[in-house]
């Protein structure tokens, strides 16, 4: 009775043990989409299956980082950081890329939320900041800052890439986000 007592608790620690380890890595791994600078700072948060997400760092910045990696239509590796008012967009566009099918049925998901006013609010210039590729060795980064309805008109910017800088994608809708160009490696 002893040995199998022993056997349990051993198997009980071990699987504590392998949790913290998992939830340092997934702390380490999120946080590559980070600046360096904002990485100490930065919250940490793992998704639901019910696209809710639990804090598993608590950060003391705006910043907020998790790990996108096997989502529906995401690259293998994938991380990506936004601010904390925009985990509710998150966790709606999580939804929608779940249910939404192809992406003809996904803008048809999240254009039935904006007419009846249930799409979650993005934070106006906030930055998204993507790292993403076949494998983490492989990974690219992209940068994007949201501008819900920014046009040229209200901007500057032009409203699409054949000027080679960056470029309100979306323009005039509430989708509306500044491309930054992708800089290729020498």
């Amino acid at each position: 009775m002893k040995r199998i007592i022993l056997a349990v608790l051993s198997v009980l620690t071990v699987s504590a043990g392998a949790e913290a380890q998992t939830t340092a890595q997934t702390i380490e791994r999120a946080l590559m989409a980070a600046p360096a600078r904002g990485r100490d700072a930065a919250s940490v948060v793992r998704w639901n299956a019910d696209y809710t997400w639990e804090t598993i760092k608590e950060g003391t910045s705006q910043l907020v980082c998790y790990d996108r990696s096997g989502d529906p239509g995401q690259r293998p590796f994938a991380v990506q950081c936004t601010v904390l008012g925009n985990l509710e967009r998150v966790a709606q566009n999580r939804q929608v890329a779940a249910e939404g099918g192809d992406a003809a049925g996904r803008r048809a998901i999240v254009a039935a939320h904006q007419e009846n006013g249930t799409r979650a609010m993005v934070v106006f210039g906030s930055v998204w900041i993507s790292v993403s590729g076949a494998d983490q060795m492989n990974a690219g980064s992209h940068m994007t800052v949201a501008m819900p309805g920014a046009t040229m008109a209200s901007t500057g910017f032009p409203e699409n890439r054949d000027a080679g800088g960056a470029f309100i994608m979306a323009a005039g809708t509430p989708e509306a986000h500044l491309m930054t160009p992708y800089v290729g490696s020498p």
